[in-house]
């Protein structure tokens, strides 16, 4: 018997597979909508990064429950508004993922979208991509060839954050 991640189980450890199908809608709609805005190769950590971003946006965004049954169209506003430029995106991540444990720990059954998404922000949290340096000074020395600009590592929430809010916009 398969039971939706969000739904739980008994806890009886009957054999049954608890399917994280919150999670998995949440990084099917982010791949979708980041393929849609054709920003970067499917294969690259910066689209990863993108996806987990968007993926975690769209999970965490959904406080009742009732991702799979959404329209994606409805939800581009709150998306835009929450990976805006000036909002502190990853403070909301750690509270929300913190919410969101507190409410599995009150069910008691297990928690496999809660696990997927804390996997995509330890990642995000975690990984350094190397990435044009934003900040550099214009005119600071010669540049060759355009990726020959200062570079700088960055972690891939800081990449993947603005493109996950560009792809809405071109979505």
């Amino acid at each position: 018997m398969l039971h939706r991640g969000h739904q739980g189980t008994d806890g009886t450890g009957g054999g049954e597979l608890t399917v994280p199908m919150a999670w998995l809608y949440a990084e099917y709609i982010a791949d979708e909508v980041l393929r849609t805005g054709d920003l970067m190769p499917p294969t690259s950590f910066e689209f990863r990064a993108g996806r987990d971003a968007l993926a975690l946006t769209i999970f965490l965004s959904d406080t009742d429950g009732g991702l799979p049954g959404i329209r994606v169209v409805s939800q581009l506003d709150t998306w835009l508004s929450l990976t805006a430029y000036d909002q502190p995106w990853q403070d909301w991540v750690r509270e929300r993922l913190a919410q969101v444990a507190a409410e599995a720990a009150e069910r008691g059954g297990p928690a496999p979208d809660l696990e997927l998404a804390e996997a995509a922000w330890r990642w995000l949290e975690e990984t350094e991509l190397l990435a044009p340096d934003l900040n550099a000074v214009p005119g600071g020395g010669p540049v060759t060839g355009e990726d020959d600009g200062p570079k700088v590592w960055t972690p891939a929430w800081q990449l993947g954050l603005p493109l996950g809010h560009l792809a809405i916009h071109l979505f």
